[in-house]
């Protein structure tokens, strides 16, 4: 490969990616594998799960280095989301390592709203179960672009080209009917290496790439850094010494420069931008996720919760909001009570309409609105909103197409939502 090549792969940026599937699918272990073998892990951690993996009269156990929980290492079980990060000379990753069992579904929907690629890690031995058809769903649900079906613990199969095969086949048959585009498959054993980083020598019949290979190389989904202007407003700066009123906060999505005509959200009002202003001075443009100080040419009546866009490209201002919900707590929703949506620095009280529909992610399909959401829960949910709010459709734009929902007696996170 050519400098210019690998160049351009490092110009996709950073590749988010997320583990997912049942337990005892070999998830921790792949992370490990991954890490291990990229060199990515330090002397005194490798030296610590090797003491670890003494203690407990066992092999060198590489799933230590994401189930840093006690108790997870007591269960042999992944509970929290675990993050890891590594590089490699084509691309820098970010791993998070997502729970298996059922009662955790609502974990594996955090450490997915931020992934642009999923690996479902399948046990050879027990093929698509009901947790690998929930996972892939819910990775389908909050718009990751690419999935990796990685069938794992082939050693244990005698590395069976015919196993492999059926799981392919039933795979594909389930994603066909859900919608599900984009999923390439790749055996391997996480254990042992085959197929992750290296190709190993005991699956000569699979000739695609290995995972590493597909991680390297897939393409990044479109970034919102060549979306809408999306500037929430986060603080306001009282002019002092010279210095005019600024508008403080992080660029969301899209981009502004100096000159600029804005819009102010929710009053309308524009003005165009007089100076971006940042710690290390100021600047004529600044890009996604920048955190800036905006000065406008003229005073308007603009605070915390109030979004600067282009006149031409603004969201939806809306007190009613149709989306995706899936309940966190373990209080079910209460449909008679008031809860308080946070969307990106705005909030506003808000009561649930009405429940459309309960998504079964086992069966993948609706069943009737029940009378609240129960842990776990993804339904289909309409929100009345005591003020307005400006969001895009959650495909279009994850930052300001998701939205929370706090118990404002408890002050709990209770539900995640994507606009529909």
């Amino acid at each position: 490969m050519s400098a210019l090549d690998k160049i351009d792969l490092l110009e996709h940026g950073v590749l988010r990616f997320i583990t997912a599937g049942s337990v005892d699918d070999g998830k921790s272990t792949l992370i490990g594998r991954l890490l291990y073998d990229t060199k990515a892990i330090l002397a005194d951690q490798l030296a610590a799960i090797a003491r670890t993996s003494q203690r407990r009269g066992g092999p060198l156990d590489l799933s230590l280095l994401t189930d840093g929980l006690s108790a997870e290492r007591e269960q042999g079980i992944t509970i929290d989301v675990a993050y890891r990060y590594f590089a490699t000379a084509l691309r820098k990753f970010i791993i998070a390592d997502t729970p298996g069992h059922e009662q955790y579904t609502r974990n594996m929907v955090t450490g997915a709203s931020t992934a642009d690629l999923a690996i479902l890690v399948v046990d050879a031995r027990h093929g698509v179960v009901t947790q690998t058809r929930r996972h892939a769903t819910i990775a389908h649900l909050v718009g990751i672009p690419h999935l990796v079906v990685a069938v794992n613990k082939m050693d244990l199969v005698d590395f069976d080209q015919r196993v492999f095969a059926a799981i392919v086949a039933d795979f594909t048959a389930f994603a066909q009917a859900s919608g599900i585009r984009d999923a390439r498959f790749v055996p391997m054993s996480a254990l042992d290496g085959d197929m992750v980083v290296d190709r190993g020598s005991r699956l000569p019949w699979y000739t695609g790439p290995t995972l590493l290979q597909i991680l390297e190389t897939v393409e990044s989904a479109p970034t919102l850094a060549q979306g809408p202007l999306r500037f929430p407003v986060q603080f306001v700066a009282r002019p002092v010494a010279g210095q005019p009123r600024g508008y403080m906060g992080r660029i969301e999505s899209g981009a502004i420069a100096v000159g600029d005509v804005v819009t102010v959200l929710p009053s309308l009002h524009s003005a165009r931008v007089r100076a971006i202003r940042t710690y290390e001075g100021d600047r004529r443009h600044a890009g996604l996720h920048a955190p800036v100080t905006i000065v406008l040419d003229k005073e308007l009546d603009i605070s915390r919760g109030d979004m600067l866009v282009h006149p031409d490209s603004a969201p939806a201002i809306l007190r009613t909001v149709d989306a995706s919900l899936c309940w966190l707590a373990n209080a079910p929703l209460d449909s008679r009570r008031r809860y308080l949506l946070r969307h990106t620095t705005r909030e506003a009280s808000a009561q649930v309409d009405r429940i459309d529909y309960l998504w079964n992610v086992s069966t993948q399909s609706r069943e009737p609105a029940p009378a609240g959401l129960a842990m776990n829960d993804i339904g289909h949910v309409r929100l009345a909103l005591a003020r307005p709010a400006f969001v895009d459709r959650y495909e279009e734009s994850r930052a300001t197409g998701s939205f929370i929902l706090i118990d404002d007696a408890t002050h709990d996170t209770v539900a995640a939502g994507m606009v529909q």
